[in-house]
């Protein structure tokens, strides 16, 4: 799972990134995966869960936007 022909994080969306965290957290916590590979799935992982908050912190931020355009139109 952690080889170099994975899909750039950048490029994922945020429902393949978190699909792919779930899978990466699964395959560490099975406690299957030598020690190499669970740290490259451990430095996925980290770059997965980065890509998901910025998604998400993204995604708060349109929101905030528009309440705040939605009020001041209100006010008016």
């Amino acid at each position: 799972m952690a080889d170099e022909t994975q899909t750039p994080v950048t490029d994922l969306s945020y429902e393949q990134a978190r699909d792919e965290l779930v899978a990466l957290v699964a395959r560490i916590e099975s406690g299957n995966a030598p020690l190499e590979e669970s740290m490259k799935l451990w430095g996925r992982g980290e770059e997965l869960a980065a890509h998901c908050q910025a998604k998400l912190d993204q995604a708060q931020a349109q929101l905030d936007a528009s309440t705040e355009q939605q009020a001041e139109a209100e006010k008016n």
